[in-house]
Formats: structure tokens, C-alpha cells, sequence
């Protein structure tokens, strides 16, 4: 049975033998593709010179030679010049009488892909008639006779002609159809809008990148399409593009929280313009949150030898203050010292808040069960809320883990709910919700039934040391939720509701998946007495537990017990090898490594780890070690 190629070709072959015509097709190295039979028979050649891959220039020198051409003088220069022709082939219709007396027309087409497709059509009785026609016709002018040839000849040039922009049309065609795919393809909306504004072309894109707007665009208004918010933003941008001027902004999107860039180029040519708006949330929020690392250096280095300065001071008056306490003083003496005592420790205080907002504090996304966040977040906060206040917390974020850190992010909400308890006074309701907004963003809102913000509050709250508790406040609590939200590639809102204050945290939606199951722990750590806490710690979350002090014994236990699940080591071990030892050593593809160390992140071991295996700074929670040990595996 022959295979479908095979039958595909013979079934070509016999159509191409059933037309009168002869065909020849020659690639761009002038060999012979494919001929039909008629080729052969019409110019008599031998078998060699019709069999694919037989040389253009023996076709030409074998006919030359045999007087085809008539008398061509030296036969080599004659091919020579032929095969010149052919490499720089370029359509052609042509009529020629060969040494038989038969004439052939020659009509060659190019091919896209190089070389050419020629047919040859037998017009000796054509040019018979024509000649019949000449003698037969006395009492017709020689001109008539020259335009009936010439029109013969004409049609015929027309007829190659027409063939040749078909083919043109066919090339048109399949590069906008190209264009169109690629268009499509691109993660972008792009499109085109007339002088009046309407859509003369768009891909499909749009309502991905900016959902809610409408689908269907061709002729309709622009502003009827994006919405009047969306408008109300783009429209004097484009006024600018329809000027002739070029102009890339970037707006938040307000249906889909999603930042949005748009690029506007005039079309000098239409009067229209062109549009490409691409969808950067994710750009944005890391450039967000680079910015704010490079913010919190430059504070940084601003403070860090204020802060020292300072620091020095503060335990000079502690001292001094501390010897004025000793001596035998008056009681109203004693009233200022203890006044003095407490404004430098108020002042120690406020260093420590500084330090916190300009040191080299780092955003660790870990898996994060929102759920039992936010039941030890309700727990710490009951705590500090008068009788009278009352604190609820509403979950509607669908899924139940995140990738969070944990840590920046209690410490922002547990802010936000001081703040609003410290607004709600003596008594009061306190709500914190948790949502999944748009796909795109992770919110907690707070909201109070306190008085709410001022107007200069919400303009100058995130400001460090703006108050509005006077000698109460430090001005640092909300410039601290803001620091970290940033670093987090984030946004803060402030507002106010109907009955009281609204601040709302947006943080990326980065989902986590599901927690990985308990299993068998390998606990490498050379200190009995830490290795002590870390069992507790693993037993507590479910995991068994088994212990190495040093590299050595951790590989004879892994290549001993396959069903270790993860593995936990300290950097830093007995004798000469350290915990990066164990990254390369093989274990299921399931089980991941997790290196934990007191080493300062600058410290040389701290960096190479980094670069190869997650790792925990001590001291750390259980919360944190079960965040660490349930990454989602590596493909």
C-alpha cells in the first residue's frame, strides 16, 4: 500500500501529463524541479535532461548545440549568457520559431521561495492562421492587419500578466493574513482610530487588558467603547496625538485596578491615529517596590549617622539622669528627672521606629493560610481594644493560601487597627475585610465608626512625623504601613465612608496553592539545645522528625531512608563541610531543602545560599518554618 505522499505526487504527475501545454519548474540553483511528459515530447530531449535535478545549462547547451536556436555562434558563450539571465530571472512572455518550423510562446512566472515555473504552448497553427489571414485578406490595410497581430499578441502578454498579479494578490493576501496572526498573538490591544474618533481596526485584545470595556469596536466612538472613566483620561491624550504629537502614559484602570500604558503614534496618512495600550500591573508593582528599596537606602544613609549621634546622646542623658535620680533631691526635682527619664526613652523609641523604616528589611513572600493569619491577627488585636470596641473581620478572598509576608503584614494591619481604635475612643466598631479584588490585587480594608480623616490628613498622612495626636503620636505609623506596602509592590488608599475612616492595603494576589502534607523532617543542626526547639516546632505541625549534627551523617541518612520529605539544615555545622554541602546531593523531586542561619545577609555563606535554596534567618517562628517548608515544589 502505497503511503499518501506517494499517491499525493502520482496524482499530481498525471494531471500535470494531461494539459497540452509543456511545464518546467527550476529552483534558485537552476536545477530541474518538476517537467510533465509534453516537455519531453515538444523539444525531444533524452531522459537525463527531464529526471529532477538535471542542470538548467545541459538543457541549454544540449538544444544550442542541436540547432534549436539557430545559429548562436560560440555554443559556451551562448549558454553562459543564458544561465546569466536566469539567475536574475524576472517575468516574461516571449514568442519564438525553433529549427523545426514549429513556433512555441514561453510564459515564466518567479516562485516566492526562488527559482521559476515556465509553460510552453505549441501557436504554429495560431501563426498559420494569422498568416492565412494576411493573404487571404487583399482589400485589408496593412494597419488593420499589424493591430489584429498586435492584439493577438497583446491578449497573449495580458493572459502572462493576469497570471502574474494573481499570484501577487495570493502573496498580498497571506502577509496581512500574517500581519493579522501576529497581531493576535501580541499581549497587547492594539488598534486604529479614524479623524472622527471611531475604530477603523482592532485585534481582539481589548477586553482582556482592560476588562468591562466593549467587545465589539469597528465603528463605534472611542468613548462609547473605553467608558467615560477611561475616557475621561485617554481623551486629552489623544487630542494630543491627533495634533501630531506622539505621547506613552500610563493610567490605573479604575473596573480592573489594573495600570495600564498606553502609546499613541499620529497617522500622517489617514489623519487617524494608532494605538497600543499594554497591561503593566505586574511591572508596576515590582517597580514599585524597587523604588521603595532604593527610597528606604537613600533614608538610610541619610539617618544612619544622625540616628548614631543621637543614640549617643540619649545614653548620655539616661546616665546623667539616672546619677541625678541617686542624690538626695527635692520632690519636685525628682518629678523632672523621671519626666526627663521618660522623653529619652520616648526618644529611644522613635530610633527604633526610624530604624525600622531605613534599615535593610527585605519582603519574604512566603506561603501564607489566610485563615490563620487572620485568626492570630484577631487574637493580638482583641487584646490591645478597649471593652468598648468592638473588632470584626470579614474573609472573602477565595483562595486559602497566599504568597505574603507574614510578618510586614501584621505589623501594618496591627497599626491600622490601633489607629482606628485610637479614633473610635472609648467605644466604637472596628472592621477589617479581606478580599480578592479584580484577580489582580489581595485588599484589606479598615474601616471605623470614628470622626474620619481630615482633608489634610488624607493629604499629608503618609508623611513621616505628620500627627494628628499631638504630643501623643509619633507621625510614623502610617508612613511605616506605607513603607512596607510599597516594598511589597503594593498600593494604600485613604478615604472616609459614611461612619468613619477607610484605609485599604492592596497588596499583589499571588495565590500559593495547597499546603504540602506532613511527612518525614531530616533536622541537620550541630546545637542540642536548638535542635531541641526545632523538633518541638516540627512535631507541632504534624511532621516526624529525624536528626543529624553534621553533613556526613545527614547524606548516610538520606541515602538510608527515601521517604524523607523535606529537609531542614542549619549553614553552619560540625567540621569542614556546611549545609550548601547538602543542596546537590540527590533526593526526590518533591522534597525541599531549606537552609536556616543567624549570618547577616551580607555575610559571603549567606549570599551563596541565597542563590540556591530558600533560607531562614533565626530567630523565626513555627508559622515562618511551616511557610518555608511548604514552597510550592520546583517543575
Amino acid at each position: 500500500m502505497f503511503p499518501y505522499r506517494a499517491i499525493h505526487d502520482a496524482m499530481t504527475m498525471a494531471g500535470l501529463n494531461l494539459i497540452q501545454q509543456a511545464l518546467t519548474i527550476y529552483d534558485r540553483d537552476l536545477r530541474l524541479a518538476v517537467c510533465n511528459r509534453r516537455f519531453q515530447e515538444m523539444f525531444a530531449l533524452p531522459d537525463a535532461l527531464v529526471t529532477p535535478g538535471a542542470d538548467f545549462a545541459d538543457t541549454i547547451h544540449y538544444l544550442a548545440t542541436r540547432g534549436d536556436y539557430g545559429d548562436v555562434g560560440d555554443v559556451g558563450d551562448f549558454v553562459a549568457t543564458r544561465v546569466e539571465i536566469a539567475r536574475a530571472f524576472e517575468p516574461h512572455y516571449m514568442e519564438r520559431t525553433r529549427a523545426n518550423g514549429r513556433t512555441i510562446s514561453v510564459e515564466g512566472s518567479p516562485l516566492p521561495q526562488g527559482g521559476w515555473i515556465t509553460v510552453y504552448t505549441d501557436i504554429t497553427r495560431t501563426k498559420r492562421q494569422e498568416a492565412l489571414l494576411r493573404a487571404r485578406s487583399e482589400e485589408l490595410s496593412d494597419q488593420i492587419l499589424s493591430y489584429s497581430e498586435e492584439l493577438a499578441a497583446a491578449n497573449r502578454a495580458l493572459e502572462a500578466t493576469i497570471t502574474a498579479l494573481e499570484e501577487a494578490k495570493r502573496q498580498i493576501s497571506e502577509a496581512e493574513a500574517r500581519t493579522r496572526l501576529t497581531a493576535e498573538m501580541m499581549p497587547a490591544h492594539i488598534a486604529h482610530v479614524g479623524p472622527d474618533r471611531r475604530y477603523t481596526y482592532s485585534n481582539q485584545k481589548l477586553t482582556s487588558i482592560m476588562p468591562g470595556s466593549r467587545a465589539t469596536l469597528i465603528g463605534v466612538h472611542a468613548a462609547d467603547v473605553l467608558g467615560p472613566q477611561t475616557w475621561a483620561i485617554i481623551s486629552p491624550e489623544l487630542d494630543k496625538a491627533y495634533s501630531g504629537q506622539s505621547s506613552v502614559f500610563e493610567f490605573t484602570h479604575e473596573l480592573s485596578s489594573r495600570r495600564i500604558r498606553v502609546a499613541l503614534t499620529p497617522d500622517h496618512n489617514s489623519g487617524g491615529v494608532y494605538i497600543l495600550s499594554m497591561d503593566i500591573t505586574e511591572e508596576s508593582q515590582t517597580r514599585a517596590a524597587l523604588q521603595q528599596t532604593r527610597r528606604r537606602e537613600l533614608a538610610a544613609q541619610l539617618t544612619r549617622g544622625l540616628a548614631h549621634d543621637f543614640s549617643n546622646l540619649l545614653t548620655i542623658i539616661l546616665g546623667m539622669q539616672s546619677r541625678l535620680g541617686r542624690m538626695d533631691l527635692k520632690p519636685a526635682a525628682q518629678d523632672l528627672i523621671n519626666a526627663t527619664l521618660a522623653a529619652a526613652r520616648r526618644g529611644g523609641g522613635l530610633l527604633n521606629r526610624i530604624a525600622d523604616m531605613t534599615g535593610p528589611r527585605e519582603h519574604e513572600p512566603v506561603p501564607t493560610d489566610l485563615a490563620a493569619f487572620l485568626g492570630d491577627l484577631e487574637t493580638l488585636a482583641r487584646a490591645a481594644l478597649p471593652s468598648g470596641v468592638t473588632l470584626r473581620i470579614e474573609r472573602e478572598a477565595t483562595a486559602d493560601r497566599y504568597m505574603l509576608d507574614p510578618g510586614m503584614l501584621q505589623d501594618s494591619l496591627l497599626n491600622l487597627i490601633l489607629n482606628a481604635r485610637d479614633a473610635c475612643g472609648t467605644s466604637g466598631r472596628i472592621i477589617l475585610t479581606a478580599r480578592a479584588l479584580q484577580e489582580t490585587w489581595l485588599e484589606f480594608v479598615v474601616h471605623d465608626t470614628g470622626p474620619g480623616f481630615t482633608r489634610d490628613a488624607i493629604d499629608h498622612a503618609l508623611d513621616p512625623f505628620f500627627t494628628t495626636k499631638g504630643g501623643e503620636g509619633s507621625g510614623l505609623g502610617l508612613p511605616m504601613v506605607y513603607d512596607m506596602t510599597k516594598l511589597a509592590g503594593g498600593r494604600i488608599l485613604l478615604g472616609n465612608t459614611e461612619t468613619g475612616a477607610r484605609v485599604a492595603l492592596r497588596l499583589p494576589l499571588r495565590p500559593a496553592g495547597a499546603a504540602r502534607p506532613p511527612g518525614l523532617v531530616l533536622l541537620v543542626e550541630d546545637s542540642p539545645d536548638l535542635r531541641s526547639t526545632l523538633r518541638d516546632m516540627l512535631r507541632g505541625a504534624g511532621h516526624s522528625v529525624i536528626e543529624a549534627a553534621s553533613v556526613e551523617e545527614a547524606v548516610t541518612l538520606m541515602a538510608d531512608l527515601p521517604e524523607i520529605s523535606a529537609v531542614l539544615s542549619d549553614i553552619v555545622l560540625e567540621g569542614y563541610k556546611t549545609g550548601l554541602d547538602l543542596v546537590g546531593l540527590p533526593r526526590r523531586k518533591d522534597c525541599p531543602l531549606v537552609l536556616m542561619t543567624s549570618l547577616p545577609p551580607d555575610d559571603q555563606l549567606y549570599r551563596a545560599a541565597a542563590l540556591q535554596a530558600p533560607v531562614l534567618r533565626k530567630p523565626f517562628t513555627a508559622t515562618q518554618l511551616n511557610a518555608a517548608l511548604s514552597l510550592p515544589e520546583t517543575p
